[in-house]
């Protein structure tokens, strides 16, 4: 019934983000298009360069996650979807590339951003930081949102 509660609530929070700022194409395309667009930048130097390629990497995560969520090639299909243009995507449920916003694979501009923000506010945290502590993650016996790649937890993507 938890579990059933936090789906609602969750679907509930998506529409509304949604409604605030529109929607992109989901399945990690939009950072997908996003890190295409800084895939020829230059640091001012190595380090910069370096981070450059790490947030590119970033970026790439989920729609790789979703893939092997699939039992598919990651590597093949994150490079078929990068060539892509716009909306043009992989269906994971049907096994297909397309219009991920046809198809009706969304994710909330909202979300998507504030991802994005978030985790680039966090990196520079810890680039000024000298020290930094941090809870060892706890394993999971039982990863309910395994299946569908979806995991709250932001250290996942990096």
């Amino acid at each position: 019934m938890k579990e059933k509660k936090a789906r609602v609530e969750d679907a509930l929070n998506a529409t509304r983000a949604a409604v605030e700022e529109g929607v992109v194409a989901g399945g990690g395309v939009a950072l997908i298009r996003a890190a295409n667009k800084i895939i020829n930048l230059k640091g001012d130097n190595e380090d910069q360069n370096v981070g450059i390629k790490v947030a590119i990497r970033a970026m790439e995560s989920p729609l790789r996650q979703i893939v092997i969520n699939a039992g598919e090639e990651a590597s093949v299909i994150a490079n078929n979807v990068k060539i892509g243009k716009g909306n043009y995507g992989y269906n994971a449920s049907s096994e297909k590339y397309g219009d991920l916003i046809n198809m009706g694979i969304l994710d909330p501009t909202k979300v998507t951003r504030s991802a994005l923000q978030y985790a680039s506010s966090i990196a520079g945290l810890m680039i000024t930081t000298e020290c930094m502590i941090t809870e060892l993650p706890k394993e999971d016996k039982l990863n309910l949102n395994s299946h569908t790649g979806m995991n709250n937890n932001l250290s996942n993507m990096m």
